[in-house]
């Protein structure tokens, strides 16, 4: 759970201050967003062959060293003032944090599959701590705080909790313990399940909306609502903030309700909190600047109370794909909403500089409903499934059986 902590202080510790990268290089919105795209094209690489590593030398030695590369390309992040340098540092970065996911939430689905208990959403929930402290921390030193001694601070902190953490992940006998028996031999990408697919849609629908917050939030903070970049974090703080308490909440909500229930409630809800957060912030923000501010922190919290179910849903429900081993089946959907994520930060940096952020947020609100839509389904479909388990397999007094050999 550390390293999860850690992961989300690294992960945000440039983004509340992206509108000073964006100054750095001088580039328009639309290039930004292109690069950012562009850059996520490195995590396409590794989802190829990260299944493999993971059979062949387990997950805790890839995240150990993952962990020590990642540190250094955050260190080396705000150095560039040409586009293509800052690319190419991205594009490493996106390769790097790639691995060290598959291998991470590998380690992380098959444990908690093991023991037949709901953790991956407080793990993530440890993340969305990470993120938040991170996030918080961010928009009270940036006022007085150079960006590159930041960026050096920060990942040192980060450096040294890896490397504490790194020593209590699982030993090679026991991360051979909770490695799963090959189901079967993993089929193609084209006779991949149907299921397989409506999950990849599923989690990038869900976790788009959270990576435009991430992306964006601070940007339309400063240019939209007019805000200092000390009170431009704070719309995103809140927003994770609110993510940290709904996925510690989750493990003792699934006690009663399906984790994809949830999923669809949190979705339906947050769709309509986020769009409330647009419009009402973008209309007062020209009057009333401060309750501007107060009715985006506002939907914006019940926004990440309402999406924090969305990513642990869909990939806890990979490990519950037939004839597919969950390290497959993580790294097939990750590889989908990579390629897609790409294409989509495209599209809403052009969207963004034509239309202005505010209509362009339309993009993630219909998404964040689209994952509420196929939460549904999921959840419809393993209701259905345990139906017809207790109809093939009704209560009765224990039943001897011989085993035939053909």
């Amino acid at each position: 759970m550390v390293i999860f902590f850690a992961q989300g202080v690294a992960a945000l510790s440039w983004m509340p201050r992206i509108p000073e990268f964006i100054e750095n290089l001088g580039v328009s919105k639309e290039v930004w967003g292109t690069l950012i795209g562009l850059g996520g094209i490195g995590a396409i690489i590794p989802l190829i062959f990260t299944n493999r590593l993971v059979q062949r030398f387990g997950t805790s030695p890839i995240i150990r060293t993952t962990s020590i590369a990642m540190i250094g390309l955050f260190m080396a992040l705000p150095y560039p003032t040409q586009w293509w340098l800052f690319l190419v540092l991205h594009f490493s970065l996106s390769f790097v944090l790639s691995v060290f996911n598959i291998a991470l939430n590998s380690q992380a689905v098959v444990f908690q599959t093991s023991i037949k208990k709901v953790l991956l959403a407080s793990f993530h929930g440890a993340w969305s701590i990470g993120a938040a402290s991170s996030a918080a921390i961010t928009s009270l030193v940036a006022v007085f705080t150079p960006l590159k001694i930041q960026m050096l601070v920060i990942p040192l902190f980060v450096l040294v909790l890896f490397i504490w953490a790194g020593k209590q992940l699982l030993t090679e006998k026991e991360d051979s313990h909770f490695k799963e028996k090959p189901k079967e031999k993993a089929p193609s990408w084209r006779k991949s399940p149907a299921y397989l697919w409506l999950l990849s849609v599923g989690l990038f629908a869900g976790m788009w909306p959270e990576l435009v917050v991430m992306d964006w939030s601070s940007v339309y903070s400063r240019e939209v609502l007019d805000l200092d970049p000390a009170r431009a974090a704070w719309p995103y703080t809140v927003f994770v903030a609110a993510m940290i308490i709904g996925r510690f909440s989750i493990t003792r909500l699934t006690v009663k309700y399906s984790i994809n229930r949830l999923s669809q409630i949190g979705g339906l809800f947050g769709t309509l909190a986020m769009a409330l957060a647009i419009f009402t912030s973008s209309t007062l923000a020209q009057t009333n600047q401060s309750l501007a501010l107060f009715s985006l922190c506002f939907f914006f919290a019940i926004a990440g109370i309402g999406i924090a179910s969305m990513v642990p849903s869909f990939y806890s429900a990979a490990g519950h794909i037939s004839k597919m081993p969950t390290p497959a089946a993580l790294s097939r959907m990750a590889l989908f909403s990579s390629v897609v994520v790409i294409f989509a930060r495209m599209l809403m940096g052009s969207l963004t500089e034509r239309f202005g952020l505010p209509l362009a947020m339309i993009f993630p609100i219909v998404m964040f409903f689209a994952a509420a839509l196929i939460s549904a389904a999921v959840a419809n479909r393993n209701k259905r499934l345990e139906q017809e388990q207790a109809i093939a397999y009704p209560p009765t007094s224990p039943v001897a059986t011989i085993d035939v050999a053909n």
